[in-house]
């Protein structure tokens, strides 16, 4: 699993057992189904998202699997409780126009502005993930060639095509500011996108970045780099993109995964429709 994965299923079950030492039962052994209800109810209490609560039992059903082969318990209570209903919730996505705007943004008041209109740019053109864009090295970009190799979910590798404005964002960004800042550090790690101390961004750090840039044209405040993602997807959708390349361009090991840009991209189902209802 993704560092990011199992990142987050620690954190679930630290929080699990940080209420379990209050509220649980003594030994793991006793864990019954009311223990674990009271522990969703718990959660619900939080009001966290469906998406969140399901995560959580997820963790915790895989912990106690381990249990289970490690013969620590005989058997799993926690396969009896059901995740809570999903509702398939549209991504949001930003205009063509707003894209422009946002790609725009960085300015010369911006300390790193070729380097962070290089990042905006880069998202955009190929609907990389932010983990994926910052673990790019400068041996996966391929600038002559119009693509970079970046590796998604499961160390999965794929190539994403660069359009031409993604291509002079980053040739500017690699000339005239790079350089400068990989002198920070005695020994260049070879990231693509580098911090003022020389060493590679967090995603945490391109989040923050999609979020500066996005306030200040005025973009909603739930705009982030997945978001910029999403309006890829969407936006290639609408020019004619098969679903099938689509996926493959994305990453996504389902194709039901993709499917859900269908149901965002109106303008293609309008088009759908006209093209083959006979009363179109």
């Amino acid at each position: 699993m993704s560092a990011n994965t199992v990142q987050a299923y620690r954190s679930d079950l630290v929080q699990f057992f940080a209420w379990y030492e209050e509220h649980g039962a003594k030994r793991l052994k006793d864990i019954d189904l009311k223990c674990l209800t009271a522990y969703l109810k718990h959660l619900h209490g939080r009001k966290l998202a469906s998406s969140s609560i399901a995560r959580h039992l997820v963790s915790i059903k895989m912990f106690f699997r381990y249990l289970v082969l490690e013969g620590v318990l005989l058997e799993s209570v926690v396969e009896l409780l059901s995740s809570p209903k999903l509702w398939n919730r549209l991504p949001k996505v930003l205009s063509p126009e707003m894209v422009d705007r946002l790609l725009d943004a960085p300015g010369d008041d911006d300390r790193f502005r070729l380097r962070d209109r290089a990042i905006l740019c880069l998202l955009y053109a190929t609907g990389c993930r932010a983990s994926e864009a910052t673990n790019l090295q400068l041996r996966d970009v391929h600038l002559a060639d119009q693509f970079c190799r970046c590796v998604g979910k499961g160390n999965k590798e794929r190539l994403v095509s660069l359009n031409p404005r993604a291509i002079a964002a980053v040739e500017a960004y690699l000339t005239y500011e790079r350089p400068e800042l990989a002198k920070s550090r005695d020994e260049d790690g070879g990231w693509l996108f580098v911090t003022r101390s020389g060493r590679g961004m967090s995603r945490v750090a391109v989040w923050n970045l999609v979020k500066k840039y996005a306030a200040r044209i005025g973009a909603s405040r739930e705009v982030s780099p997945h978001t910029l993602r999403h309006s890829f997807a969407t936006h290639m959708l609408a020019g004619g993109a098969e679903i099938r390349a689509l996926q493959e361009i994305l990453g996504h090991a389902n194709i039901r995964t993709t499917q859900i840009y269908t149901q965002v991209d109106h303008s293609r189902l309008k088009s759908v429709h006209r093209q083959h209802h006979p009363r179109g």
